[in-house]
């Protein structure tokens, strides 16, 4: 009697922090594989429906296999891979026009890639920097021949310490090279042309012409030589570009729309946005480009054009019937191998609505000893399983499982689960047979 009261003051306590709490505990999931930080997540309406999408610039495990991804609620809508590192991501309005859907803008590296419906819309990449002159200088010698790879990373460990221009990667993948190494690497790259790129680190958004809430925004980019860049969202050219330090974008005062800066030199910079205030581009003519009044040079309809058109004509029954034909034949030999599949239990995914269960199986290695690894994931709206237990069964004479019964954990909705063992094949001759995975039961 007393364990039981001391359970019901325990849970009687829980019921009252959650009562007493300021937040409701909407999802909690510990294993949703998403690595990412505050900059690269970003709230918006990209639909239109009202429903807000929550928008992810994942880095994947370990910062390997960056990749974009858009949930609605616990559910991934959409992922797609980024070609390096996310840096920052928001969203913004690029036109007037219906219906007024926002913008996706994620920085990875020395580029911007906007997105409109989910989709890819355009790719921004920042203007290269001029090089070192000492640095180029260093190269134009060493593509005559006039100075040898030893004394060119003397020279170039001479200019990264003491120059205010920093060195090109390639001029830096030259300095972590070895000696064996330095002639094949001067030899390859000293006819290609100096390059200095700089990378984004930070991205906001400032409204553009109207302090609504739904007004047309520019994309504000800050990069890593402690440059501004403020992008026009139309065009996508550079409005303006300032060298600083540090910013700060908010209310200041009085004013709504106030924009902070710290130079390089210590300056601070203060800018107020009026309201009325219109920003100009820096360069292009309005309208639709020049290209599109040019007229398409559509070749002339060819004899073998005619008369494979009065084939088809007078033979359009008989292709229509042949079709036909082949696409009943295509249905008939589908759903006999779907048949088979359901007989043979070898279908990937539950048929029945009391275990919706989908399964595959990934073999690795090349023998005698293999990994075997079974994804298990709840295909459910909203219901988790629990108590599943799955076995492999397979001929013992030929394979050796250590371990061939799981006793799999609670299912979440929407999660795959690996169930690793390993394989060993005991046959000499090279014999193999098929190893089936046990229909997961209900432990009652």
């Amino acid at each position: 009697m007393a364990a039981a009261s001391s359970s019901d003051s325990d849970c009687g306590r829980a019921e009252s922090n959650e009562a007493s709490s300021k937040w409701l505990d909407a999802h909690y999931d510990p294993v949703a594989n998403i690595h990412t930080f505050s900059s690269c997540l970003a709230l918006a309406d990209l639909h239109g429906d009202g429903e807000y999408k929550l928008v992810v610039g994942d880095l994947g495990p370990g910062g390997q296999h960056p990749r974009l991804k858009v949930l609605k609620g616990p559910t991934v809508l959409t992922e797609s891979p980024l070609p390096a590192l996310p840096a920052a991501a928001a969203t913004f309005l690029m036109e007037q026009h219906e219906p007024r859907t926002p913008a996706l803008a994620l920085a990875s590296g020395p580029c911007v890639y906007v997105y409109k419906n989910l989709r890819p819309y355009f790719k921004f990449s920042l203007p290269q920097l001029p090089p070192n002159p000492l640095e180029q200088d260093l190269w134009n010698q060493a593509k005559e021949d006039r100075i040898d790879p030893l004394t060119l990373k003397e020279m170039l460990e001479g200019i990264r310490e003491k120059a205010e221009v920093p060195l090109s990667v390639q001029s830096l993948r030259f300095l972590q090279l070895e000696l064996s190494e330095m002639e094949a690497f001067v030899s390859q790259h000293k006819s290609k042309s100096i390059k200095r790129q700089t990378v984004i680190t930070t991205m906001t958004t400032l409204k553009k012409n109207l302090a609504d809430e739904d007004a047309v925004s520019c994309l504000v980019l800050g990069t890593e030589n402690k440059e501004l860049l403020v992008l026009d969202p139309e065009a996508f050219i550079i409005l303006a570009k300032d060298a600083v330090t540090s910013l700060c974008f908010g209310r200041y005062g009085r004013e709504d729309n106030t924009l902070i800066m710290t130079t390089r030199g210590g300056g601070l910079i203060i800018k107020i946005l009026k309201r009325t205030a219109v920003f100009v581009e820096g360069g292009g003519e309005a309208g639709p480009p020049p290209a599109q009044a040019l007229k398409l040079n559509v070749p002339r309809k060819t004899r073998l054009y005619v008369d494979q058109t009065l084939r088809e004509r007078e033979a359009g029954t008989a292709m229509h019937r042949t079709f036909q034909t082949d696409l009943y034949l295509l249905r008939l030999r589908t759903a006999r191998a779907y048949v088979q599949a359901l007989e043979s239990s070898l279908n990937p995914v539950s048929v029945t609505a009391r275990e919706p269960l989908k399964l595959h199986a990934v073999v690795q290695g090349l023998g005698p000893t293999f990994k075997l690894t079974l994804h298990l994931q709840n295909t459910s709206a909203a219901r988790p399983i629990l108590g599943l237990l799955v076995c492999f069964l397979y001929n013992e004479v030929l394979y050796a499982l250590p371990r061939a019964f799981f006793k799999v954990p609670l299912l979440v909705p929407g999660l795959s689960y690996p169930l690793e063992t390993f394989v060993e094949s005991l046959s000499d001759k090279g014999i193999s047979d098929m190893i089936k995975v046990g229909r997961p039961l209900l432990v009652p």
